[in-house]
C-alpha cells in the first residue's frame, strides 16, 4: 500500500531587530499545512515549496532559530522572495 503524501508546511519570519536568524513561527500538517499556506497567500507572502527544506525545518519548534547549517539554504529562500517583491514593485 503506497503512503499518501500530506502536504507539510513551514513559516519563517526574519526580523534582524529580534532574531540573529530567521524563526520558525508556523508549521503544521495536513489541514493545518493548507492554513498557513492559505494565510501566507492571502496576505501576499511569497511560497516556496522546496520539500526537503520543510523537512529539515519542521524538526524545528516553533520560536525557535534556524541552525548555522541552514543558513545557506535559507538566505537563497529569501533572496528569492526578495526578488518576487522586486518585481511587484516594478509592475505597480
Amino acid at each position: 500500500m503506497k503512503k499518501k503524501n500530506t502536504k507539510e508546511a513551514v513559516a519563517l519570519k526574519y526580523d534582524p531587530l529580534e532574531s540573529g536568524s530567521p524563526v520558525v513561527v508556523g508549521k503544521g500538517r495536513g489541514e493545518t499545512a493548507e492554513k498557513i499556506v492559505q494565510l501566507a497567500s492571502e496576505h501576499n507572502i511569497p511560497v516556496q515549496e522546496d520539500p526537503s527544506l520543510v523537512q529539515l525545518l519542521s524538526k524545528l519548534e516553533i520560536q525557535e532559530s534556524i541552525p548555522e547549517e541552514l543558513y545557506e539554504v535559507v538566505a537563497e529562500l529569501f533572496a528569492f522572495i526578495y526578488k518576487l517583491d522586486k518585481e511587484a514593485e516594478n509592475k505597480t
